[in-house]
């Protein structure tokens, strides 16, 4: 198949203008396509990860309902070494205390390791600084600038500004 030559097909010579065109539309249409594609592969990030989720709640949910299961299998197991069935459930519910309070230990040790993020709050305070001390330059319009330009020696007036 042949095109004419002002019909702008492969054999045409184009313009410079008709070929910046040509590439923006082209990488316009190839940044859509990037994002489509990262949009798909999150959704499926997120499918899989939903589903691990569940999956591991629903393990959670079988775990605590094998603790009553376990714990009365130690109960009758200690009985069955010959001490009586109550001092038996004692003993399982004092190593669940001792547990609990070993993990309490340990959460109030790491809890008292945490600090606030001081370079984080150093960095937002120095950033606040400077931005604090910034002027803004004026802008330029096609016409001149946005602000009059003041005389030389002349202060601008102050206004007072209420937050309320």
């Amino acid at each position: 198949m042949s095109y004419p030559a002002d019909k702008g097909g492969p054999g045409a010579e184009r313009s410079l203008g008709q070929l910046v065109a040509s590439a923006t539309a082209e990488m316009s249409a190839l940044v859509h396509d990037e994002i489509a594609l990262a949009k798909a592969e999150l959704r499926q990030d997120v499918k899989r990860g939903a589903m691990g989720g569940a999956a591991m709640s629903v393990a959670g949910v079988f775990a605590l309902f094998s603790l009553p299961v376990l714990s009365f299998a130690a109960a009758y197991g200690i009985h069955n070494l010959g001490l009586g069935l109550a001092w038996s459930f004692l003993i399982v519910g004092g190593a669940y205390l001792v547990l609990a309070g070993l993990l309490a230990l340990l959460a109030v040790a790491k809890f008292k390791k945490v600090k606030p993020p001081e370079r984080s709050i150093a960095s937002a305070k120095q950033t606040a600084a400077v931005l604090g001390n910034a002027k803004p330059h004026p802008r330029e319009t096609a016409v001149g600038p946005i602000r009059p330009a003041l005389p030389v020696g002349d202060e601008p007036e102050v206004v007072a500004r209420s937050s309320a």
